[in-house]
């Protein structure tokens, strides 16, 4: 069942889902060459307890982290650790925070030193999608709108988009109804309704979509070896749009 939040519950929600971009904001200039995601981890883990709030992935389901930290072919889910990051790498790094009772979730892929031109491009074509995507989000819509946005344009590109993972509503709860998909057709899928909460959080391939999981049951990386590349923000669904509620005024995402 769909939850539609009250405007005290996205009040509330609003709350951590700052929180949430606060921590990517603040987390930024660590993400240099040398630096270990164990080190990125602790630090946001710091942070965000020093504002009376818990790292939703910390002991979810078994995961061992406060934050996940895919570099490079890592998609999603990836575990911080003593890897050091080197000049040239791309790391995704996600951020989900509970305050007040609800959760707000936000992802953003970081550049480590000088990038290299195929991650340039990678990184250009998902933020495209990505906005593309919050773009289509107003009552009436349907989520496969917002699926069929992202593969149209990701697929004329020459990319391919990830099927195993998806988008997912979010509130009190980490995880809700609805699945967000991030391919799909135009006019299929359950309609937007205003009080609606959701993440919309392609994961885009330079290579071919398919994936595997690692020996730590949580990391998911390319099939092939190529480069992948991940945005998120937590969407609310207003009386005649949206609302970014993990975007920060000013911020490039």
């Amino acid at each position: 069942m769909i939850h539609i939040k009250t405007d005290e519950e996205i009040e509330l929600m609003r709350k951590s889902c700052r929180l949430a971009a606060e921590t990517l904001l603040m987390i930024e200039p660590y993400i240099k060459p040398g630096v270990t995601t164990n080190r990125l981890n602790d630090i946001c883990h710091d942070f965000i307890v020093s504002h009376d709030a818990y790292p939703s992935p910390l002991n979810y389901r078994g995961f061992p982290k406060s934050i996940c930290s895919s570099v490079n072919e890592e998609i999603c889910h990836g575990i911080p650790s003593d890897r050091k990051l080197r000049n040239g790498d791309i790391v995704n790094l996600d951020i989900t925070t509970f305050l007040n009772g609800f959760h707000g979730d936000t992802n953003r892929t970081f550049y480590v030193g000088s990038p290299r031109k195929n991650a340039q491009k990678l990184m250009e074509v998902t933020l495209e999608c990505f906005h593309k995507a919050i773009d289509v989000v107003r009552p009436g819509a349907h989520l496969g709108d917002i699926g069929a946005t992202i593969q149209q344009h990701v697929e004329s590109r020459g990319f391919s988009v990830v099927r195993e993972f998806c988008g997912h509503g979010i509130g009190r709860n980490f995880h809700e109804e609805p699945q967000v998909l991030h391919f799909g057709s135009f006019g299929q899928g359950v309609k937007l309704k205003k009080g609606m909460t959701f993440t919309i959080e392609p994961m885009i391939n330079a290579g071919k979509p398919e994936l595997r999981i690692l020996s730590d049951n949580w990391t998911a990386v390319t099939m092939d070896g190529s480069l992948s590349c991940q945005f998120e923000h937590t969407i609310l669904v207003t009386e005649d749009g949206h609302e970014v509620m993990t975007r920060i005024e000013g911020t490039p995402v």
